[in-house]
């Protein structure tokens, strides 16, 4: 199967299996969803929504967050992977944002890199979902199923070279919602262990399952 195929049928699959694709994560303005994000590395979204209400509830603005320390955010915190790290990150990005951006998140790759705590994956996480620009965060899932799947080969060794390999061939518009649609089918279907693939719908298309029938 050629490459412009195997995308055409996996978008065609996902395009009427999943016409809704969006984040997990619990948010309400851009100042929430980055703090989520910085929060969600190494650690389930799940998680994070269990402690993001108090953390959003004291502490709703990068201006609120900027005014605290380290050692008042880890106690909300706790739970979550490497909170420490996260803690020092939080607070050293608000107060950036409020020295930098008079507290607003910013819409650029390069502007949000140089946060604390944001690296390019969750920088390409900011720029798609808030400002609907064509990003790929590559995440563990993503990184997972297009591999698997066949959509990017195996010289694409790292994140990068996979983002880029992706957004070549998808869609620009619809970029966006790939990066969903490859995350929740590695979070629910394409698991890292045991994946379903007796419940898949791209059985048969992905390579991996092709390899697995000789």
């Amino acid at each position: 199967m050629r490459k412009k195929e195997l995308y055409d049928r996996v978008i065609a699959y996902f395009e009427q299996a999943m016409p809704v694709a969006e984040t997990e994560l619990h948010y309400e303005d851009p100042f929430q969803l980055l703090v989520a994000v910085i929060l969600s590395a190494q650690c389930t979204d799940k998680r994070v929504n269990m402690i993001t209400p108090a953390l959003f509830r004291d502490f709703p603005t990068a201006e609120a967050m900027a005014a605290t320390t380290p050692d008042v955010v880890y106690e909300y915190i706790r739970s979550v992977s490497y909170p420490n790290n996260k803690a020092k990150h939080l607070v050293g990005m608000a107060q950036m944002l409020v020295r930098d951006y008079e507290g607003q998140v910013p819409d650029t790759l390069e502007e949000l890199v140089k946060l604390p705590g944001v690296g390019r994956k969750t920088a390409n996480v900011i720029q798609s979902v808030v400002f609907h620009k064509a990003a790929m965060a590559v995440d563990t899932h993503v990184f997972r199923v297009s591999h698997r799947i066949g959509l990017v080969p195996g010289t694409c060794t790292t994140p990068l070279a996979t983002e880029k390999h992706l957004t070549r061939y998808i869609p620009e518009a619809l970029i966006p919602k790939a990066h969903h649609w490859l995350i929740l089918h590695g979070r629910y279907v394409c698991t890292a262990r045991n994946p379903k693939c007796d419940k898949c719908g791209l059985n048969g298309i992905c390579q991996a399952s092709l390899k697995a029938k000789i």
